[in-house]
């Protein structure tokens, strides 16, 4: 699996925890037939470990909204992309960024590519 299909079924799997009961195993059973690729199985449980402290970072950068209000597939992909900048240091900032403006030119709007980057820049 490459990256980039590793963190399109991150999403999806992180989406899924977001909003059902699932467990982790559960979504990621939902999402992908074993074996699992180490790349998407380090993405989904590592942000799925780190979600508080992920919350936290991101709600300190947000003006004039708070987490629970974010479109959820905004929210989604801006967990993934925070828990690899503080966490996945084998990946280059720009390139995680990048990568988070092109998860949301698939799964989101047209205005979440540039709500993301904004968000995410902060982090520089």
């Amino acid at each position: 699996m490459k990256r980039r299909e590793a963190r399109e079924k991150a999403i999806q799997t992180l989406f899924q925890l977001d909003n059902s009961e699932m467990n982790v195993d559960e979504a990621i059973g939902y999402i992908v037939e074993a074996p699992l690729d180490s790349f998407y199985e380090q993405l989904v449980r590592g942000t799925a470990e780190h979600l508080t402290e992920i919350d936290s970072e991101i709600t300190n950068k947000l003006e004039n909204w708070t987490i629970d209000r974010l479109p959820k597939i905004d929210r989604t992909v801006l967990r993934l992309a925070v828990y690899e900048l503080l966490h996945n240091e084998e990946v280059p900032n720009r390139v995680i960024m990048n990568e988070a403006i092109e998860l949301c030119k698939t799964f989101g709007d047209e205005k979440s590519g540039r709500f993301v980057n904004g968000v995410l820049s902060k982090f520089q």
